[in-house]
């Protein structure tokens, strides 16, 4: 089965943001991919740069237009597809990850762990997540999603990959010089939880950020299967047979040797 991520340089232009998003997705749909991830808040600039009290305006809830016109296409393509959106719900605001299968919305996660240091002021915006660690069943197996930071945190992939995940995908939004962090994080989540991770990264220069994308996929060995891709719009693809899960987790039966009961301390406050 084949895997897409799609990353591409945002602009203040919302409507172009989202058909430049349609327009790629046609390149991912061509290429039969059937599971397929865009960035962390895949249609807006990256207003978390700074505390506006304007940017709120850019939210969105589940009727959106975007939504929709997603929805629309993944239903010709036959495909699933995770949008990574600034919602809305009532009074508060997530960053969050909305799971379309055809034209259907099959739940959302909200991401956790929420940064708040300078150009990500994440906690200015976002509430955390109040979802808990969803697993979504697909047609074409089960998946969980990590926003960004939730990936630095390993009891999440933890969680997700016991309650049955085949594949993690991890939306980020990252500048600077960390890509040799995040592929040594996720590759490290991947090994120790036996599942497949495919990152996708935002890309292009904003305001005082230059996200790099170097978006990548790998499989539950840790090994590079996908990307990483360059720093220009591009579909990230990735081959990835579930049954390959059964066959690592037999050669390193990490899973099934834990030992939950000596494990209380990691509730401990620090």
């Amino acid at each position: 089965m084949k895997i897409a991520g799609i990353q591409f340089a945002c602009s203040k232009d919302k409507d172009k943001n989202i058909e430049n998003a349609l327009r790629i997705m046609d390149v991912a749909l061509k290429e039969e991919a059937r599971i397929i991830c865009f960035q962390e808040l895949f249609n807006v600039y990256w207003f978390p740069k700074d505390r506006d009290k304007n940017a709120f305006q850019l939210a969105e809830d589940m009727e959106s237009d975007a939504i929709e016109m997603i929805k629309n296409k993944a239903k010709e393509g036959d495909a699933v597809v995770i949008l990574p959106i600034f919602e809305r719900e009532g009074s508060q605001y997530f960053n969050s990850c909305v799971v379309v299968s055809g034209d259907e919305i099959v739940g959302t996660y909200r991401k956790i762990h929420i940064p708040d240091i300078p150009l990500w002021e994440e906690k200015f915006y976002f509430s955390i997540g109040d979802k808990g660690f969803p697993v979504f069943e697909t047609p074409y197996g089960k998946i969980g999603i990590q926003i960004s930071w939730d990936n630095l945190y390993q009891e999440g992939a933890r969680i997700l990959a016991l309650k049955g995940a085949d594949i993690i995908f991890a939306p980020t939004a990252c500048a600077f010089k960390s890509q040799h962090i995040w592929q040594t994080v996720i590759s490290g989540n991947a090994i120790t939880n036996g599942i497949f991770i495919m990152r996708i990264n935002r890309v292009g220069s904003e305001d005082a950020q230059d996200f790099y994308g170097m978006s990548f996929c790998v499989n539950p060995e840790g090994e590079l299967i996908g990307g990483p891709t360059g720093r220009a719009d591009s579909v990230l693809l990735a081959e990835v047979d579930l049954e390959y899960i059964k066959h690592v987790r037999r050669e390193w039966p990490l899973m099934r040797e834990r030992k939950p009961s000596l494990y209380k301390e990691i509730l401990m406050e620090i």
